[in-house]
């Protein structure tokens, strides 16, 4: 029997909306929770990331230092259909463009780098 590992990852970031909608534009998903302090991108019917209000620690305290600043050393990864088309909704957000689509000789595949509104590496690839 295997085990099936489904990643949720979460972020903690200083505007939930805000990065939400950020979210839910480029990568063409919707919310899947909605609010000021937590929220589920939702693409399709797959709940792809969490994002939690930077300041708010509820019953787990804090994901991160306020004092430091968010996105050092993270890079959020997602696998798209449409490259060119994710990064069309991109620019329309405004996104910080970090690496134009790229052909990335390792992974063998195109990639997109951006970065998101509190500054995590947002990596777009076509799917393999």
């Amino acid at each position: 029997m295997s085990t099936r590992v489904q990643p949720q990852p979460l972020l903690a970031v200083h505007d939930v909306e805000q990065s939400s909608a950020w979210y839910c534009a480029v990568l063409d998903a919707t919310s899947g929770h909605g609010g000021p302090e937590y929220e589920r991108v939702v693409v399709g019917d797959e709940f792809v990331l969490q994002l939690h209000r930077l300041e708010i620690g509820h019953h787990h305290g804090l994901f991160a230092d306020p004092a430091l600043p968010l996105g050092n050393g993270v890079a959020v990864w997602f696998a798209v259909d449409d490259l060119d088309a994710a990064l069309s909704r991109a620019r329309r957000t405004g996104a910080i463009v970090q690496k134009e689509i790229h052909h990335n000789p390792n992974a063998h595949h195109d990639e997109l780098w951006l970065r998101d509104p509190d500054n995590y590496l947002v990596v777009l690839a076509d799917r393999d």
